[in-house]
C-alpha cells in the first residue's frame, strides 16, 4: 500500500518568497499602507488584538511597533515559521505571538481572555466558506464595542477585468463573478470565494454592525501588475494618491482589488 501523502497547507509553497513578491513590491507597499491607515484609526497602544491569517507577520509586527499587543494566527506552518523568524530579529514595543491555528479553530482562544479588536488582511477570509461561524466565534472573543477591520478580495475588480480582457483571458477576467468562487492553484489548491460587502455584513450581524467600508486598490492595480509598476513608479505614486481621495466614494469603491470593512461589536 502506498504511503499517505503528508498534508501541506496551501500557502506553504509561497511563504518563503511572499515578502519578496508582494510585501516589498511597490504595489504591495501601496496597498498595505492604505490598510495601515485604517488600522491606526481602529487600534490604540495598549490594546490586545487578534489577527486572522497573519501570514509572514508584517501587519502584526507593525502594530506591535506602535505598542499594540497582537496574537497572529495562520494555518500555514511555513508562514508562521517566517513570522517567528522575523520576530526573533526585532524588538517591538509590545508583545507579539504567532500561532498555528486556522480561522475556523479560533473559538477555544476564549479561554485565554477577550480581545480589544480583530483584523484580517488581504483575503484570508476569502478562503473561509462559513463566515457566520467565524462571526459567532469572534462574538465570544471580543469585548463590547471592539473594532473589527477586515480586508477581503472584492467581488469585482475593474483593473483585473480590463487586464485579462486585454489578453483575451475571459475566464480570469470574470472569475470573481463566478458563483461559488474559484479553485486557486496555491500549493495543494484552495477554494476562494468573493463575497459582497452586504453578504459579509449580514454574516456578522447582529453582533457586529458595519460602520464603514472602502476600496483598497482602485487605481492602484493588483499585485500581478507589478512589472508595470516597476516601469512607471511615478504613475503608481499618483495612483496611490488618487486612491486615498476616492477610496470611500460610493460606486467607485466597489471596483477595487480589495474591500476594507470596519465593523464594531455591539455592547
Amino acid at each position: 500500500m502506498a504511503a499517505a501523502r503528508e498534508w501541506v497547507a496551501p500557502f506553504d509553497s509561497v511563504a518563503d518568497r511572499y515578502d519578496e513578491v508582494f510585501t516589498e513590491s511597490r504595489i504591495g507597499r501601496a496597498q498595505r499602507e492604505a490598510v495601515w491607515r485604517e488600522l491606526s484609526r481602529a487600534f490604540r497602544p495598549g490594546m490586545r488584538v487578534l489577527e486572522l491569517g497573519c501570514g509572514t507577520g508584517v501587519d502584526a509586527l507593525r502594530l506591535a511597533e506602535n505598542g499594540i499587543c497582537v496574537l497572529g494566527c495562520d494555518q500555514s506552518p511555513r508562514m508562521i515559521a517566517v513570522a517567528r523568524r522575523k520576530l526573533g530579529m526585532q524588538r517591538p514595543a509590545a508583545p507579539v505571538e504567532f500561532r498555528l491555528i486556522t480561522i475556523e479553530e479560533i473559538g477555544p482562544l476564549a479561554k485565554e481572555g477577550t480581545f480589544d479588536g480583530v483584523f484580517s488582511n488581504f483575503g484570508a477570509l476569502n478562503c473561509v466558506s462559513e463566515l457566520p461561524a467565524v462571526a459567532r466565534a469572534l462574538g465570544r472573543l471580543l469585548k463590547p464595542e471592539a473594532h473589527v477591520v477586515l480586508c477581503l478580495l472584492g467581488p469585482f475588480c475593474v483593473w483585473e477585468t480590463v487586464w485579462y480582457l486585454g489578453q483575451g483571458r475571459l475566464a480570469q477576467a470574470f472569475r470573481r463573478l463566478r458563483a461559488g468562487g474559484v479553485t486557486a492553484r496555491i500549493g495543494t489548491g484552495l477554494q476562494v470565494e468573493y463575497p459582497s460587502v452586504r453578504s459579509v455584513a449580514q454574516a456578522f450581524a447582529p453582533t457586529f454592525q458595519l460602520q464603514s467600508w472602502m476600496g483598497i486598490g482602485i487605481v492602484v492595480p493588483p499585485s500581478y501588475v507589478s512589472p508595470w509598476a516597476d516601469r512607471f513608479p511615478r504613475l503608481l505614486e499618483w495612483s496611490a494618491h488618487i486612491d486615498r481621495r476616492i477610496a470611500g466614494w460610493p460606486g467607485i469603491r466597489g471596483m477595487a482589488d480589495h474591500v476594507l470593512l470596519h465593523l464594531v461589536r455591539g455592547r
